[in-house]
């Protein structure tokens, strides 16, 4: 690293963004300091992190969890905190880099104060640029702060670019695994099981990424996003299937020169792009190997079996509150199905209501995302009760 002991913050460290991160930190410790830890509700798992990686801070969201997790750290030297203040506080210590994983909406607050900071921020908390995009674009521009992508499809269009002019771009195109239902009939789908919709064919992910895969809802979030970081207009992103997820985003110029982002499907390698931006660094993931993999295939996606890619282009194209709305009203319906209280199609049929039924506008502060997002989620819960009905 050409960078010298840069100090670093993980936001979600005991999730599998900050796992990784956190792994890569580790196999060269002496070009990092870690300032802040942070974690939901798992004391143990965290300050077992920040005693093994020499945290300044660690803080639990959950203040339930406090005593446990000053406990933990006795004698450690580590300073342990608790709530979302703390999370506030931590994000605020003014990292040289801040790895943004908080998973939903409690992410937003801390990741908006880390860009506030003007330093460099690593995105994978999905929630600040669907529901708050252009309140976190804005604080970027504002501080000069440096925004860098960490999911896969994102991170590979950021390298695609290279800080090309937007002007001379003609089309993104982002790649969809598909999920494991691609290739499923819309009857079929009607009688999936929650077991079988959290078995993703490629990538290792947490039970809501999983389902949000097979329903597509997953890609259409990432369309919202790719909005917000590449300004070229909705219009001029496109999504295709492509099963191997082995390229992981394209970007297509004026020229017709169209350049992809190939690797294996480890979060390990965007993390390691963006951690050592604007330099590489040695990765620890496997080699890809395009001859055992054999064939690269692409197809368009079908909207009439999977409807969240229509509802998720509308609700960017709205703008206001309608995406911060069709992510809550999402969560709620994904919740929902592992629950087993909707079947899998009543998932996308539920946020299409909440789209319908919403009329309030949109966010000025992150408080408004807060209070739409609540909105929303009530509104949800009310349209799950008549399709249940």
């Amino acid at each position: 690293m050409s960078d010298a002991c840069r100090s670093i913050s993980v936001l979600g460290a005991t999730g599998s963004i900050g796992a990784s991160t956190l792994d890569l930190i580790g196999r060269d410790p002496d070009a990092y300091r870690v300032l802040a830890l942070t974690a939901n509700s798992d004391p143990q798992g965290l300050a077992q992190l920040a005693i093994e990686h020499g945290a300044q801070v660690a803080v639990i969201a959950d203040e339930s969890h406090y005593d446990a997790l000053k406990l933990a750290l006795a004698g450690s030297g580590v300073e342990a905190a608790a709530g979302a203040k703390a999370l506030v506080e931590a994000a605020r210590l003014g990292a040289d880099w801040t790895m943004a994983a908080i998973v939903g909406c409690a992410g937003l607050e801390p990741t908006l104060a880390a860009l506030e900071c003007g330093k460099t921020v690593a995105l994978a908390n999905k929630e600040s640029l669907v529901s708050a995009g252009s309140l976190m674009m804005d604080a970027a521009r504002s501080s000069g702060a440096t925004l860098l992508p960490v999911d896969s499809e994102h991170n590979a269009i950021f390298q695609c670019l290279a800080g090309a002019d937007f002007g001379q771009v003609r089309r993104i195109i982002l790649t969809a695994s598909g999920g494991p239902f691609r290739m499923m009939l819309k009857e079929q789908m009607s009688l999936v099981t929650p077991e079988q919709a959290v078995k993703h064919p490629n990538w290792s992910m947490g039970a809501k990424i999983s389902v949000d895969s097979a329903t597509m809802m997953n890609k259409g979030l990432e369309l919202i996003e790719a909005g917000h970081l590449f300004p070229v207009g909705l219009d001029r992103i496109e999504i295709l299937v492509h099963p191997q997820s082995v390229i992981h985003s394209m970007v297509e110029y004026q020229d017709r020169s169209t350049l992809a982002q190939l690797g294996s499907p480890d979060m390990r390698i965007p993390i390691a792009h963006a951690l050592a931006w604007p330099q590489r660094m040695e990765g620890p993931s496997a080699p890809l190997d395009l001859a055992s993999i054999g064939r690269l295939d692409f197809d368009k996606p079908d909207e009439a079996r999977f409807p969240a890619l229509r509802l998720a282009r509308e609700a960017g194209e709205a703008g206001g509150a309608m995406p911060a709305v069709l992510n809550a009203a999402n969560e709620v319906a994904v919740a929902a199905f592992l629950a087993r209280k909707i079947g899998f199609l009543d998932i996308a049929s539920i946020v299409e209501r909440a789209l319908s039924g919403y009329s309030g506008g949109g966010p000025r502060s992150i408080g408004d995302v807060l209070e739409i997002d609540r909105a929303a989620r009530d509104l949800a819960v009310r349209m799950m009760e008549s399709v249940k009905a």
